[in-house]
């Protein structure tokens, strides 16, 4: 595997991933909310920045990439059907396209739900996926412009993905998630110890991601749902759960 992964944490919850091709010594970096947190994680790993991966238009997720860009030269990449909401992109993509990076590639997934011009990343050489807000541990993003359906349909592209596959989502959401999926699924046993894994990590003050999406598969009620029908009742539970 080529492609390595470190989280940036930033604003409050978010999340931005730096990534580094081994072979090429390439660096990316996926949804900068902000540029002062990137600048010593980039200046660390080589001083470098090649590309800046975009899942979608929310500030807390784009802001700080046109000072990255500006900085370090870095070619933008973000959905070509959302480019109107995006800062500026060098590099328009959609739905299967593939991105070259070093010797990796990211392939674009389609994702609508959270917003409609939302997509994913997926990097097979480092079995990484960077799925924005369409998916966080234990949970999924609220239905800001798509439907049930269309969060249904995303999340089953992720299920296809191989189980060791890394999950490198845009918010540290997982404890207050572990809260909901608990109480709709309380027999869970694998969603049992994850809560407990995720209540240790949490009062250390460590990161519960990157996850296996294995460990989704098994614990993630929004993922584990049998149609888009149940889908959208578990969304409405969850926006109204204390």
């Amino acid at each position: 595997m080529t492609v390595s992964v470190t989280a940036i944490p930033m604003l409050t919850d978010n999340y931005s991933w730096l990534i580094k091709d081994s072979v090429s010594g390439k660096i990316g970096i996926i949804d900068p909310a902000e540029a002062p947190p990137a600048i010593p994680a980039i200046e660390a790993a080589g001083g470098h920045l090649d590309f800046i991966f975009l899942t979608h238009h929310h500030g807390d997720h784009i802001d700080g990439a046109p000072e990255l860009a500006k900085r370090y030269g870095a070619k933008v990449v973000g959905n070509a059907c959302d480019a109107h909401r995006l800062p500026k992109l060098d590099i328009p993509v959609r739905e299967g396209d593939e991105v070259k990076f070093g010797a990796a590639s990211a392939r674009v997934i389609d994702t609508p739900a959270h917003t409609l011009g939302h997509i994913a990343y997926y990097f097979a050489d480092g079995g990484l996926l960077f799925c924005g807000d369409t998916m966080f541990s234990m949970g999924c993003g609220r239905l800001f412009e798509g439907t049930a359906a269309d969060m249904y349909e995303s999340l089953q592209k992720f299920a296809e993905l191989p189980p060791e596959t890394l999950v490198c989502a845009g918010h540290e959401y997982t404890q207050s998630n572990a809260k909901f999926a608990i109480s709709v699924d309380p027999e869970n046993t694998a969603l049992q110890a994850r809560v407990k894994e995720v209540d240790a990590l949490r009062r250390e003050g460590k990161a519960t991601l990157p996850v296996r999406l294995g460990v989704e598969v098994a614990t993630n009620p929004f993922l584990r749902a049998l149609d888009a029908q149940s889908l959208g009742r578990l969304r409405s539970a969850k926006d109204n759960f204390k």
